[in-house]
């Protein structure tokens, strides 16, 4: 058997144990995730993962997003983590290189979209160290390679953390004031624009939020980066006075999140 056949089939035998339950793999969801998600560069990517210790296998799928799909997945100590695949294709690329594009970390990225998925993962893994940085609480960043990455899972043993929309949640003044507080350390601190934020990119576990999909936040100083901020904050404002919070005016959420120093 030559080589490559060889490298394969051992491939295969170690990215066996990752796949999903079979009659997931058989529904219509299910082979349509495989065929997006697991093309033989990433299996690759994942097999390595396996290699050096990084996880054992897929529990199963968490979300589906516009850019990548997240799963639940186990260390080898028995522990959970979540495994952020970002899918290379065409689509994936129109809805993420204006993203990229006038960011100065990753100035002169051309070429192929398989090159450019590689740089928003890239991209996602360093916005989520500097906002954990500056104590903007985000899924811990482990590891990412090519187009995939290993973070911190948020949930417990049954299911992933909810989105804030699915959430009744008990002190939702609290919560608003905590998030306006995140904006406002990953601006200051961090020198970011989550750009996305909105309840579909904000986890509640244990009464705490969580500020995920991060891949597009981009530089404070990018041109886009004002009115990005400006939607944060409309999309905040505008779910937490849906809950009935007496929230404070777009206008005086800026300054806030703008001024010079943190009280």
């Amino acid at each position: 058997m030559p080589f490559e056949d060889k490298r394969i089939l051992k491939l295969d035998r170690e990215v066996e144990g990752l796949r999903l339950t079979r009659s997931y793999e058989r529904s219509p969801e299910g082979r349509k995730v495989t065929e997006e998600v697991f093309d033989r560069l990433t299996l690759e990517v994942i097999s390595k993962l396996i290699r050096e210790g990084s996880i054992a296998k897929l529990d199963f799928p968490v979300s589906t997003g516009k850019e990548g799909n997240v799963f639940r997945a186990t260390a080898p100590d028995g522990s959970f983590v979540a495994l952020k695949i970002f899918r290379v294709s065409n689509s994936t690329f129109k809805n993420i290189a204006r993203y990229i594009e006038g960011d100065p970390r990753f100035s002169g990225i051309t070429g192929s979209t398989r090159k450019l998925i590689y740089a928003w993962t890239t991209k996602e893994f360093k916005n989520l160290c500097r906002l954990e940085a500056a104590r903007v609480r985000v899924p811990h960043p482990i590891r990412f390679l090519r187009n995939v990455m290993v973070m911190e899972y948020i949930g417990d043993e049954a299911m992933a953390a909810p989105q804030l929309r699915s959430v009744r949640l008990e002190k939702p003044q609290k919560v608003y004031r905590e998030v306006v507080r995140f904006m406002r350390r990953a601006y200051q601190r961090a020198g970011l624009v989550h750009g996305d934020l909105s309840e579909y990119n904000i986890l509640m576990h244990e009464g705490r939020p969580y500020i995920i999909d991060c891949g597009q936040a981009m530089m404070a100083d990018h041109p886009n980066a004002q009115g990005l901020l400006e939607r944060d904050i409309r999309n905040i404002n505008r779910y937490f006075s849906g809950l009935g919070v007496r929230v404070w005016g777009d206008g005086t959420v800026l300054r806030y999140v703008k001024g010079v120093r943190e009280r």
